[in-house]
């Protein structure tokens, strides 16, 4: 039995967590999944139970019982404070002689890109942005919705279409289609029906995260109400990217601005012509991609990166999670 790896590589999201152990070649030992990670909801200590599943079933596959360093990427780490107090609470499971916890969204970067230099846009149920420096310098934003300025998101988008279409049914705004596709997707006839659904909980909270596909389908077919909140997106997602590009000193360089989370992942032609159109304007030598990969595998390059692993065993890594 091997006793200890290289990395622990965990990327833990509301949903669902992911990890792999790595060793220092950059083999990739094991991988496995658990559940959710919501410190707000269920506590800092449960939540770290959840990912304790899924790291005992890869140390267990793996053969090994600690490695030399964990890289953890959490979702709720919004502000360092958070960061450090998520770190002390994985290190006293004692996974690795040393760890260290970032936000979930400098995963996704890290998964982009071939050396710590760029920045990353996620718009999943949320929207955040981060960039980094090899030098270590990064931006970030605290990401906690309307109270730190933030709008979009899946969430937020289907907040935006309930509105405008509940005024549009009443009287009390423009019309738009919404007010027909939105309780349609529920099997209901008018926005007032599907308001007292979800008031009432007939109609799950969770499932308002549906409706923002149903937004982008409305925009598709030519309203003006929808298409207006895809455009607002796209210039929040270019604002946010500018932002962390001016921060890192990185506006006037051949920048990778790496765009992940599952809107962004659709490639919605109207939100993806948009962003690029307005980075092509604001930013000109930003250079826009989707990321694909897995965010555990940018968890397991930035721990290399703390081990000064070599671009060899980087590439090793990166192709077992890209293959």
């Amino acid at each position: 039995m091997v006793l200890t790896a290289g990395v622990l590589a965990v990327d833990a999201g509301n949903s669902k967590t992911d990890v792999a152990v790595v060793a220092a070649d950059g083999t990739v030992l094991a991988t496995a999944r658990g559940g959710g990670f919501r410190p707000p909801v269920v506590g800092v200590e449960a939540a770290v139970d959840k990912v304790a599943q899924a790291v005992e079933q890869a140390f267990t596959a793996a053969g090994v019982e600690s490695v030399d360093h964990v890289s953890a990427c959490l979702a709720n780490a919004d502000f360092p404070v958070e960061e450090e107090q998520l770190a002390a609470a994985l290190h006293a499971r004692a996974w690795g002689a040393s760890t260290e916890v970032r936000n979930d969204t400098f995963a996704v970067l890290r998964a982009g890109v071939t050396e710590p230099r760029g920045v990353a846009v996620v718009c999943g149920a949320g929207i955040n942005c981060v960039g980094m420096r090899p030098d270590g310098r990064t931006a970030r934003f605290p990401a906690l919705g309307r109270i730190s300025g933030d709008w979009g998101g899946g969430w937020g988008l289907a907040e935006e279409a309930l509105w405008h279409a509940s005024r549009a049914e009443d009287g009390r705004g423009p019309a738009t289609a919404l007010a027909r596709t939105l309780p349609a997707h529920f099997g209901l006839p008018s926005m007032y029906a599907l308001v007292e659904a979800l008031h009432l909980e007939h109609i799950g909270t969770a499932r308002r995260h549906e409706l923002t596909p149903v937004l982008f389908a409305t925009a598709v077919d030519g309203d003006a109400v929808a298409r207006g909140l895809v455009d607002r997106l796209a210039d929040e997602v270019v604002t946010m990217a500018t932002v962390a590009l001016t921060r890192l000193d990185l506006l006037e360089e051949e920048t990778p601005v790496l765009l992940g989370g599952g809107v962004l992942a659709a490639r919605h032609p109207q939100l993806d012509d948009g962003v690029r159109d307005l980075l092509a304007s604001r930013a000109p030598k930003a250079v826009p991609r989707v990321v694909t990969a897995s965010p555990v595998l940018g968890a397991a390059l930035l721990g290399l990166d703390r081990m000064g692993a070599s671009g060899e065993v980087q590439e090793r890594v990166r192709a077992y999670f890209e293959d």
